[in-house]
């Protein structure tokens, strides 16, 4: 009794071991291809950011305040048909920030976010910045304002160019592309081309010759694409 139900357990683990055995070798033996699907779409932005700075000074010996130069940018971004609602801190609980400027007198500073939605509409921020001796603004990012929906769009593109190219592979030596077994998207960051074609609009500094740049704006201005990309990897099983 004892030597049988040794000897039975023995040949249980055996064939339980030899069946997990004969399992995993069949899963490992299924045929496969492995392929990577990429998609791609630029588009030209639609939402340009102005980040603008205004700080108190002097201008012979008159002290210009952050009030008086707040005014003069509002009016400013309306002169030019820019909803105000546009304009905004750049921080959204940043009040003024006092800065001491050689140690005699307390000054302060208030940063703001300007966005608008095209080249040229950034162009008559500048020259409209430039009347108003408003000279610390740039170019501070450019977006989509459906880049979620796109890159959605993008990735989708790519798994069905991952599937195409197993088809028209497998095709070729007379097989068919079975189910997918693992999806993974390999991280392609996005590319966000921020520099204007007019390089001037994206310096720090407002340029002073301001005919030069209105002659820029009768031409067509557009800022660079924004790209998108998705690169996805796919293991289809082989019918």
């Amino acid at each position: 009794m004892y030597r049988y139900f040794i000897a039975t357990g023995l040949i249980i683990l055996i064939n339980t071991t030899s069946r997990a055995q004969t399992n995993t070798t069949k899963s490992d033996n299924q045929p496969y291809i492995e392929v990577n699907g990429t998609a791609e779409k630029e588009v030209v932005p639609d939402e340009i950011f102005i980040s603008i700075t205004l700080r108190e000074k002097y201008v012979d010996k008159t002290k210009i305040t952050i009030d008086i130069q707040e005014e003069s940018l509002i009016n400013a971004i309306k002169n030019i048909g820019i909803d105000l609602s546009n304009l905004y801190l750049s921080d959204a609980n940043a009040d003024y920030v006092k800065v001491y400027w050689q140690k005699k007198d307390v000054l302060t500073r208030k940063d703001y976010i300007l966005k608008v939605s095209n080249a040229t509409a950034v162009g008559n921020v500048f020259i409209e910045l430039d009347k108003i001796k408003i000279t610390d603004a740039y170019v501070s990012k450019v977006n989509h304002s459906k880049i979620d929906s796109l890159k959605k769009d993008v990735k989708i593109k790519a798994i069905q160019s991952a599937k195409d190219k197993a088809d028209y592979l497998l095709q070729a030596i007379g097989e068919k592309t079975g189910k997918p077994i693992i999806v993974k998207e390999n991280d392609v960051p996005m590319m966000f081309n921020d520099a204007s074609s007019v390089k001037k609009l994206n310096s720090v500094t407002i340029i002073s010759e301001r005919d030069k740049l209105e002659d820029k704006l009768d031409t067509d201005i557009q800022f660079n694409k924004i790209r998108v990309t998705s690169n996805i990897y796919v293991k289809f099983l082989i019918q």
